[in-house]
């Protein structure tokens, strides 16, 4: 549908136009004048007063992308509304671009679907937890299992692998989730303590990191999964239920992730699990809010520019 509605060129323009600045006049970003000239040929408009040009793109994650509007929006639609993701090859076939351009817009998309404001932490009754994201362990080469098998006892079998954890405010069903370095206590405090508000109630697993949450900041309740997965109200099930879905995507839909860009799809999880109960228009329009202020080059993707930076 968006396909459709979208594809003229004229319509989506006027679209973005209007949703961008609401009176309906575009407003020159290097000077704020309102007084400009319409380049219909390039789609573009020049400033009378500081005679620079810019487009509906600039100052966005689209600026400098040559594809079209009518390819822009539809991408942003269908990666708000699918709940499973969707991958840069159907991109590509639907929208008729090519798969490496496809990628590149999807993780463009992704960092608008980050939350804007983290000002305000989660408070009340909270749900900790974490999980590991990478490849089962006899689907690997027989000389990497060997090192994991014998490295088992020291790191829980989970080598190799990434670590996520999520936090889920229980009243508002809001999660937050970070990629971290592994699961140590330093870590898990730290992201604890950026993330809810003291005096809180944490619910977690049995993991040993937890239970260096200071006491005098939060009330700490745990439940060992190997007893048990609830005990009164003292369970991880809301994470649990976000884990599945994460993992869903990531196996179903986008198979192999490097853990350099793991953050950028968990984001994407996270945006469609805080905003799930709106309708795909919500979506899209709460995306489009956020698309201002925003740059992400190819080379920042890619990591050539950190790269160069430690060079």
């Amino acid at each position: 549908m968006a396909i459709l509605y979208f594809s003229d060129k004229v319509k989506a323009l006027e679209f973005l136009t209007k949703f961008r600045w609401s009176d309906g006049k575009p407003t020159c970003p290097w000077c704020g004048s309102q007084e400009n000239s319409f380049v219909s040929t390039r789609s573009i408009w020049k400033c009378k007063a500081c005679k620079k040009q810019y487009s509906a793109k600039s100052g966005t994650i689209m600026e400098d992308s040559p594809i079209g509007l009518d390819k822009w929006l539809p991408a942003i639609w269908m990666l708000c509304g699918c709940k499973n993701g969707v991958s840069s090859y159907e991109i590509s076939r639907d929208l008729g671009i090519s798969q490496k351009s496809a990628w590149f817009m999807l993780h463009r998309i992704r960092l608008a679907m980050q939350s804007g404001s983290l000002e305000k932490k989660l408070s009340g009754h909270v749900e900790a937890d974490e999980t590991f994201i990478g490849g089962k362990l006899f689907n690997m080469h027989l000389d990497k299992q060997t090192r994991l098998r014998m490295g088992k006892k020291r790191t829980g079998g989970f080598e190799g692998k990434a670590v996520v954890m999520g936090l889920l405010e229980r009243h508002t069903k809001q999660a937050r989730v970070k990629v971290l370095p592994n699961t140590r206590s330093h870590h898990i405090r730290g992201n604890v303590d950026a993330n809810v508000e003291k005096g809180s109630t944490i619910y977690s697993d049995s993991l040993q990191s937890y239970k260096s949450l200071p006491k005098d900041g939060y009330v700490h309740e745990f439940i060992d999964h190997a007893e048990s997965y609830v005990r009164d109200n003292v369970h991880t099930n809301g994470l649990e239920n976000f884990w599945s879905l994460f993992k869903r995507s990531l196996k179903g839909t986008y198979v192999s992730v490097e853990p350099f860009h793991l953050q950028a799809y968990a984001d994407e999880q996270c945006f469609r699990f805080n905003n799930r109960e709106f309708q795909d228009a919500d979506r899209f329009v709460q995306v489009l809010s956020q698309i201002a202020g925003r740059r992400l080059t190819f080379a920042e993707l890619t990591g050539k520019e950190l790269d160069s930076h430690a060079n």
